[in-house]
Parts: C-alpha cells; structure tokens; sequence
C-alpha cells in the first residue's frame, strides 16, 4: 500500500500562449513541468529581481501554491461529467484585474480564446457542479487589438467570477490563480484536485490538521461518492453520506433503512478521493473501488464492493483510451 497517490495517474501536457509562442505544460508522476522553460530557476531568480515573469512559470508557479488548497476540492470537479470550463473572457478579466492590482501576474499572458463556456449549479441532492461544453478554439489576439474595457467594470466582473469559483474574499489574487488554474482542462482539474486531497491525507503533509479541515473534506468525499454510488446501485445522490474513516483499513459502507427511507452509510479515508476517484476508476465493472493496492499506469490492483455491507474483493484494471476496465479477478 506504499504505491504514490499519483501512480494510477497518466502524464497529460495543455497549450499555454507564452509571448509569442505557444508553450507546452505538462503533468507527470505528480509534478507540473513547464517544458519549454529549460531553465526555470534562472528565469525566476531575474523575476525576483524586478523582471518578468512568463505565464507558463506564473501557472506552475500557481500549481505549487494551490496543491493544498481546500478551495480546489470545493469548487472542483465532482464526476468525469462535471468538470468545469472557464471562459476565455473570465481570464482576460482576471489578467486586466491582475494589472490594475499590481500584484503577482507581470508582462502579457495570453489565453486561448472562444475556448469553453460554463455553468455553475447546485442540484437537489445540495451539492454544486458545473457543466461542460468545449467549442471551436481560436487563435489568441494581441492584447493592443482588445477593445478597452473600462477599469470599475472590469474590476467587478472579475470580483464576481472569483466569488463564483468560491473565494472567500473576492479580492484575493489566489482566487485568481486557481480559475487560471481551473482554465488548463479536466485532465489537470483532476490533478489538482488529487494533490490536495492527497495533502490532508494520512499520509500527506496536512495530516496532523486534518481535524480542523474535516468539515470541508467529509463534504468533498460526499459531493464525489454521491455520484459514483448513484452510478453503481442506481440510487439517488441525496442518499448518500459519507465521513472519514480515519483508523486502519478502507473503511466501510452500508446500505441501512431508517423511517422507510434508504441511505448508503460510507467511510472512507480522505486518500480514497486522490488514489481512487481522482484516476477515474470509483466504479468500474459493476463494483465500487475502495483502496488501491498497487498502481503503475495504465495498470492498477484494487480492491472493489460488488455491493453494500459486502467484504472487498482484489481486482485488476487497466486503462484503454480514458476507460478503466477490470483485466483479472
């Protein structure tokens, strides 16, 4: 059980306009690269110094800051079907903002532009999501060919967008870092959000506070079984709680009837969302993963729930072109 919580993870790189070119990050064996930056370090020493920066060492940069960042968990994806898109328009806002503030951001970034839409919702069962929805990508324009936008109005959309994505103050530039985060895609949205939980696991560097933090995790590991356990026993969402399980072992989930109304009872350690729901494997072949036992991608040994209130059984999985499928039993 010593595998790396990033081992059922596969390398995933984004385009990213730095200046004149277009960049290249890439996320692998849970670190983010910026590959065209061969000398990262010597860049950052000049930047200390009083010069610029590049949006590419920004965003990694960003990524470091963020690793343990609750917030992640709050507004991230919930399911492979929830994943949340930032408009290309949110980012120039936050760029301007980030100007008119004076603060981390220096020289030109770009974005991509027309690059997604997104919609913020909460559904019955309480917890919030966002749809998805990718259209055509365009080229980035020059920044002297934006039409002026006036500074209070760029300031206010900007504030709302962040208080949107779940800043407790809208003036927080680390709101900002993480919708430019949120804007590389799904596949580092899962990342992310797998660095994080993985930081106030057991094993992760935020164990010791894991108490002080349970309210926000019980809710992150609720608001992403709830899909998963819909999915396996075809149930609704709201019936599902989840608490962390914090001794040895997986944990534990029952199916229980109080009142006539029917609840799956989980517990499952904080680890369960970086090594199990993060890679995309919670249900795979009709049962519900609970631990990994070895993980080196594409490969993984898990051990699984063909139903409630039933010992865990090992399975063997891999994955082909993004779907996890059990190999061996």
């Amino acid at each position: 059980m010593n595998t790396p919580w990033w081992a059922a993870f596969g390398p995933t790189e984004a385009p990213l306009s730095c200046g004149d070119a277009e960049h290249r990050l890439r996320w692998a064996d849970g670190r983010l690269h910026a590959l065209d930056h061969a000398d990262a370090e010597a860049e950052l020493v000049l930047a200390a110094l009083g010069g610029d920066t590049s949006p590419c060492l920004d965003v990694v940069g960003a990524w470091g800051r963020h690793s343990d960042d609750l917030t992640v968990l709050a507004v991230g994806p919930r399911s492979a079907s929830d994943a949340v898109t930032i408009p290309a328009g949110i980012l120039d806002e936050v760029s301007e903002l980030s100007d008119l503030s004076g603060q981390q951001y220096h020289g030109n970034p770009q974005v991509q532009r027309g690059a997604a839409s997104v919609t913020i919702f909460r559904s019955a069962a309480g917890w919030t999501g966002a749809s998805y929805s990718r259209s055509r990508v365009m080229p980035p324009l020059p920044r002297r060919s934006r039409r002026p936008i006036p500074p209070p109005l760029v300031r206010r959309a900007a504030l709302r967008r962040a208080r949107m994505l779940g800043g407790a103050d809208g003036g927080d530039q680390a709101r900002f870092e993480l919708i430019r985060l949120l804007a590389l895609g799904p596949s580092f949205q899962f990342r992310l959000s797998a660095a994080v939980a993985h930081a106030w696991s057991a094993d992760g560097e935020h164990a010791a506070q894991t108490e002080k933090a349970r309210p926000a995790l019980s809710a992150a590991l609720t608001g992403r079984l709830a899909p998963a356990a819909a999915e396996w026993l075809d149930i609704d969402p709201g019936e599902v709680d989840a608490t962390i399980h914090d001794g040895a072992g997986w944990g534990e989930i029952t199916r229980v009837r109080t009142d006539g109304d029917a609840r799956l009872l989980a517990k499952l350690p904080v680890a369960w969302l970086s090594t199990v729901w993060a890679p995309g494997f919670a249900v795979v072949g009709s049962h519900l993963v609970v631990a990994v036992l070895r993980a080196d991608w594409p490969h993984a040994s898990v051990l699984a729930l063909r139903a409630p209130g039933q010992g865990p059984v090992e399975l063997t999985i891999r994955q082909d072109k993004g779907h996890w499928s059990v190999t061996s039993r």
